[in-house]
């Protein structure tokens, strides 16, 4: 049985629904459907170099990698790469077959300093350590069974605040560019990250096909959103939450939370069963939120960087 390494085809229906099946068997948390691997693969902005890969074993995907540069990142030469293979082929030769064509993709488009994500198992990081990744900061996956658990009661809303949902902003989604840009650069990372384009931003995120409108939620001030709880939905019954936070000015007064808990009534009330979210370990007020709500943590994951030259 021979492995090959390839590029994936965005207008190949087994292309897509091959990734995004390896990539829900090996990380269930996060979700992945064949629209949003398409949408993925078309959409994201040249700048980025965007490559993504398979590996087939006779026919069948049994790895994939996402490789591209931090192309909105204030420091050029960042190389982000992340390799999945499913946990019933592994000891396949597939992970390592991918591994070099990313990194040969990254260094050949100017990448200096690689990274990758890597679930804290011996194994997953054996494998990177053998090929000259060292570990940095972690991240946690959470869990909540939408079904199963009672959530906390919802709170008071501010007299000064108004709940109102993506949808809402249908037709001009620039304030929740404006939020989303501001607090992306203070999320925890190894990168620092900037939002400038707002086209680009309307094709990569506002169009994704995950992206769940009636169940994200903003909590606004004087009518500009200054919190939100962004939602991805899987089309069945997954819910997944994309991003959480809240403007500098505004903080301190539960917002965010305010804005993730009506997000998730109104998820369990459109039928979802399965919630998750992720973390970065050392952001310990948004992982004593999740846990408020009933989140547990289900995984770990630890980034990887390996310097080039």
């Amino acid at each position: 049985m021979t492995v090959i390494v390839r590029d994936l085809r965005p207008e190949s229906a087994a292309d897509t629904e091959g990734f995004a099946r390896v990539r829900h068997l090996a990380l269930p948390y996060i979700l992945f459907t064949s629209d949003s691997v398409r949408h993925n693969a078309v959409h994201m902005p040249p700048d980025a170099r965007y490559r993504p890969l398979i590996a087939e074993e006779d026919g069948e995907v049994i790895g994939t990698a996402q490789v591209h540069l931090a192309y909105d990142s204030t420091e050029p030469g960042q190389g982000l790469l992340n390799i999945y293979v499913r946990p019933d082929r592994t000891g396949r030769g597939a992970g390592g077959l991918l591994l070099r064509a990313a990194e040969e993709h990254l260094a050949a488009q100017g990448a200096t300093r690689l990274l990758s994500w890597v679930l804290d198992e011996p194994a997953n990081r054996a494998f990177a350590q053998r090929h000259g990744y060292r570990d940095s900061r972690s991240a946690h996956f959470l869990r909540l069974d939408l079904a199963g658990t009672a959530l906390p009661p919802l709170p008071r809303t501010p007299p000064d605040v108004e709940l109102r949902t993506a949808a809402d902003f249908a037709d001009d989604p620039r304030p929740l560019f404006e939020l989303d840009a501001q607090t992306m650069s203070d999320e925890p990372s190894d990168i620092d990250y900037e939002y400038a384009d707002y086209d680009a931003w309307v094709e990569q995120y506002w169009k994704h096909p995950l992206l769940d409108r009636d169940l994200t939620v903003a909590a606004c001030v004087d009518g500009r959103p200054v919190a939100f709880s962004v939602a991805y939905t899987d089309g069945a019954a997954r819910y997944s939450t994309a991003m959480t936070s809240t403007a500098r000015a505004h903080r301190g007064r539960g917002l965010a939370k305010l804005a993730k808990i009506h997000s998730l009534y109104r998820a369990r009330a459109a039928g979802l069963t399965e919630a998750f979210t992720g973390n970065d370990a050392g952001n310990e007020p948004m992982i004593a939120i999740n846990k408020w709500l009933g989140y547990e943590i289900c995984a770990t994951e630890v980034r990887h960087v390996r310097e080039l030259g």
